[in-house]
């Protein structure tokens, strides 16, 4: 099922050196986007001398900046160009985003596509509004995904036995003070979800958000997206939701077809 997880490499195949270069590209992220060396051996469990070289390395082949003063490393603009390479290569982008640029105007919110990543959501491209905070503005944010009402909605399209398996296993974090952490709560969301064919949380990744998000299908039923729109609690209220988003949203994610038509 796609979105489920990664396969694991076979081992003939698996280089360990390009694997612990990757980890310390992996070890910057939106909380910490300057790291020395000693933070970088904090954070990926290498030793120091391994970290040196792989650092530097990626230094010089373009993927880390150094600052000659304090000697910190950070990403470069070449993160950005493997951004772009990617959006080349997923067709659902292309083929989604006039669509949900239509979808943006109509409804003057900001407007997200997210994909399943194990079990996380990464927002692909957003859309925002300048009501939008900066952090709601960054393609590749990526968050658990059962607590955000995408990773809801696409769970929702799985089979019981993977759904359940999910549900039991997959990481909670706390965003906010009311974050949903009973995963049995979850459970009840997720088979609203799988009934009514959208997800709505309230007040999971930010205070007085309501995130709302219908998925994107596969011929077999199955979601390979969400479209999700964020909206303020101050300014909606659920049935201005429900008469007004929740069909705009839904039309909208049904009418995009999965490009690869996987089965």
């Amino acid at each position: 099922m796609l979105g489920m997880r990664m396969p694991n490499p076979p081992s003939s195949l698996f280089v360990g050196s390009l694997a612990k270069g990757l980890k310390i590209l992996r070890a910057f992220d939106s909380s910490e986007t300057e790291l020395a060396l000693s933070e970088l051996v904090r954070k990926t469990g290498l030793d120091k001398n391994s970290v040196q070289r792989l650092a530097n390395t990626l230094y010089l082949e373009g993927f880390l900046y150094k600052d000659e003063l304090s000697r910190r490393f950070r990403p470069s603009l070449a993160w950005l160009e493997l951004a772009n390479a990617y959006y080349w290569s997923d067709p659902l982008v292309a083929l989604a985003m006039p669509k949900l640029i239509d979808l943006s105007r109509e409804l003057g919110e900001t407007v997200n596509l997210a994909r399943l990543t194990q079990a996380h959501v990464i927002y692909v491209f957003r859309l925002p509004t300048t009501k939008s905070r900066f952090p709601a503005t960054i393609a590749g944010s990526k968050l658990p995904a059962l607590g955000t009402a995408s990773g809801r909605a696409m769970l929702a399209t799985w089979e019981k036995d993977a759904r359940d398996s999910a549900l039991q296993d997959w990481p909670l974090r706390a965003a906010t003070p009311a974050t949903i952490l009973d995963r049995t709560r979850i459970a009840e969301d997720v088979a609203s979800a799988a009934r009514d064919g959208y997800s709505i949380t309230y007040d999971q990744a930010m205070v007085n958000e309501i995130s709302i998000a219908a998925p994107i299908r596969n011929q077999a039923g199955y979601a390979v997206a969400a479209v999700q729109c964020s909206v303020s609690r101050l300014n909606w209220q659920p049935d201005q939701i429900a008469t007004k988003i929740v069909p705009a949203l839904t039309t909208t994610a049904n009418s995009i077809l999965d490009p690869l038509r996987a089965e």
